[in-house]
């Protein structure tokens, strides 16, 4: 099945899940839904995915469940009890390296899995999607400073840049200041698979910093970059009408 089509089934099951059960931040999980399915398409045993946007749990469920990695059913979707919530969480799937959510903490504990993987000769790669407005923390840039301080070779940053964060503090040239802090960077169309694919292919001896843009609620034109759906799910009308976008 080539890859547009496995999108649209993608997508259709995430509005599906968000309808049925109520919850989820449908806009920025379109948003980072093919870097996702890039980084699992390009996983091996010895990887590992920290979402430090842990709002966007709802995209990294789909994908996982495509990629038969998840091991709680994706109908539990922050029901009560349910392991699924609203943000990843730790203890729920071993494919979920940490509980994130609170902006700007997922970096750093990706970057103390590279570290450990230096530590222990491990030849696995750390892969951890931010936001742009998450990088108004300051324990973003903090972490930037550390990875490029140890020679962190194996800690792939990639930003969502969907311009969530243009109403909050102004980030300038974010390939410059990654570049400043001494990392190798590059620049990519966050929903084009084969630039995607290439990036994560890239070794350097430096931390590897990808500003991937991204276009919120990427798939469905009626949410393209309208923050009226950062965090709500579809009633009837609206699911219907949804899904018929994907047609």
């Amino acid at each position: 099945m080539i890859y547009s089509q496995i999108r649209k089934n993608l997508v259709h099951r995430l509005i599906d899940i968000s309808y049925k059960n109520k919850e989820g931040h449908i806009g920025s999980s379109l948003s980072i839904l093919d870097l996702l399915y890039g980084i699992y398409h390009s996983y091996n045993l010895f990887d590992q995915f920290v979402l430090s946007k842990g709002h966007a749990s709802l995209g990294l469920y789909v994908i996982l469940e495509h990629f038969d990695l998840l091991h709680d059913s994706l109908d539990n979707f922050c029901k009560f009890d349910s392991r699924l919530g609203g943000h990843p969480y730790c203890y729920s799937d071993s494919s979920i390296q940490c509980a994130t959510g609170s902006l700007g903490h997922g970096f750093p504990f990706a970057l103390g899995l590279s570290m450990a993987k230096k530590i222990q000769k491990d030849i696995g790669r750390v892969y951890c999607i931010i936001g742009d407005g998450e990088a108004n923390e300051g324990t973003i840039w903090e972490t930037a400073l550390l990875a490029s301080h140890m020679k962190i070779n194996n800690l792939y940053c990639i930003m969502d840049y969907n311009h969530s964060g243009d109403r909050a503090l102004g980030l300038g040239n974010i390939i410059e200041k990654f570049e400043a802090f001494g990392w190798d960077s590059t620049e990519i169309d966050g929903h084009n698979m084969s630039e995607i694919l290439n990036a994560l292919k890239y070794r350097s001896s430096k931390p590897f910093f990808i500003l991937a843009h991204t276009i919120k609620g990427y798939g469905i034109p009626s949410i393209h970059n309208n923050p009226e759906w950062h965090h709500k799910s579809p009633n009837e009308s609206e699911y219907q009408f949804l899904v018929s976008q994907l047609q």
